[in-house]
């Protein structure tokens, strides 16, 4: 299959066509979107948008499957969010994926619910949750507990994966939908010592002071980056690519597996946007198991599908999220200013009461003095 660039402005290139320098060769003859039932046949000619990460080489005689996941969807347990676990689940089995994972934002009840419930449907049940940190929103993939709210983006991290889940970056850099600012992730220091050669090796000079540094650095345990395990460089719910495609060169610059995600809070979006994860040494999706999945992950067989959502539709999901975020908030507010006052009121009640007491012990004291 052949497309003109300016056909899919958010695609990573492929491989370049000798006799027609003005297209790319996509990887694949077909999109799997394709086959899915949430797309239309006509939308499938031009309308996916595709980003590659390419698996590496594997043996002739190692068994492999591909999973289809949507690793970012919200329930009604969200804020935002409008259909139950058991409808989604539903959905995603009927338009072609493998795997959901709910990640609704800073509750878990329900991602864990539908984990359970996700074998009944022929699923792979993944747990998840988008924690808001300190410094924007971050997906936890794979665990059963909530992590704590509002603490630092690499705090958060670490907790994830002690608690052997992924920590991945959902719609990075766009601030408006809490993502986090690229200086706010932890990524490695460049190696100052390593100077790379016309063949590729070190300079022999270069290596020595590196062999030098070497032990000092592995006892300099402060030093520890716990990075995050996967990017999210295609989000559907994004205006016109461009944080998507700044997310792609993130995630090339420091060696991160990507992933896709519809993001959707409705569930004729679910699927919208998918990831295809690579599972090695598995004869059928069947055999495949939640751990394989996340071990994929983080080994980077992945490659990522979706389109993004028409500029009307992601421009009424904002407004919309907005107004019910503003919502909540005034409920949770409201909630918390009449707490807070009856919290006063008490203590007013209180406090006169004990002024009442001291004043009569006082006044009791004087008169046994004079009588």
């Amino acid at each position: 299959m052949y497309w003109h660039p300016g056909e899919a402005r958010d695609t990573v290139p492929g491989e370049f066509e000798p006799d027609h320098p003005d297209r790319v060769q996509s990887p694949y003859a077909t999109s799997y979107l394709c086959h899915l039932k949430v797309l239309r046949r006509t939308e499938c000619s031009s309308a996916v948008l595709r980003a590659f990460n390419y698996p590496p080489s594997r043996s002739p005689d190692v068994s492999r499957v591909t999973v289809s996941i949507d690793p970012h969807v919200h329930s009604d347990e969200s804020y935002d969010g409008h259909e139950p676990v058991e409808l989604i689940l539903e959905h995603a089995a009927e338009i072609g994926l493998d795997a959901v994972v709910i990640t609704d934002h800073d509750v878990i009840g329900e991602s864990k619910r539908a984990a359970e419930l996700a074998p009944e449907y022929g699923l792979i049940g993944i747990p998840g949750v988008e924690v808001s940190t300190a410094h924007g929103h971050l997906l936890a993939i794979g665990v059963e507990r909530m992590p704590p709210r509002r603490r630092p983006y690499d705090e958060t991290i670490t907790w994830i994966h002690e608690h052997g889940g992924l920590a991945i970056v959902p719609h990075p850099f766009q601030r408006s939908r809490h993502g986090v600012r690229q200086r706010n992730i932890p990524v490695p220091k460049p190696d100052d010592n390593a100077v790379p050669v016309a063949d590729g090796s070190l300079d022999s000079s270069a290596a020595a002071a590196t062999d030098a540094r070497a032990e000092a650095d592995e006892t300099d345990d402060a030093e520890a980056i716990d990075e995050v395990d996967a990017v999210e460089t295609f989000n559907a719910w994004l205006f016109t690519g461009y944080r998507n495609r700044r997310a792609r060169r993130f995630a090339a610059t420091y060696d991160y597996p990507g992933v896709a995600a519809s993001d959707a809070h409705r569930l004729k979006y679910v699927g919208r946007a998918f990831t295809e994860v690579a599972i090695e040494g598995r004869d059928s999706v069947a055999d495949v198991t939640a751990d394989d999945v996340l071990d994929a992950i983080r080994a980077g067989t992945t490659t990522v599908d979706g389109r993004r959502a028409p500029i009307r539709m992601a421009a009424k999901h904002y407004v919309g999220a907005a107004g019910r975020k503003s919502a909540y908030y005034a409920r949770t507010g409201a909630v918390r200013s009449a707490t807070a006052a009856r919290r006063g009121v008490v203590e007013t009640v209180s406090a006169a009461r004990v002024a009442v007491i001291q004043g009569t012990h006082r006044a009791a004291r004087i008169l046994s003095w004079i009588t």
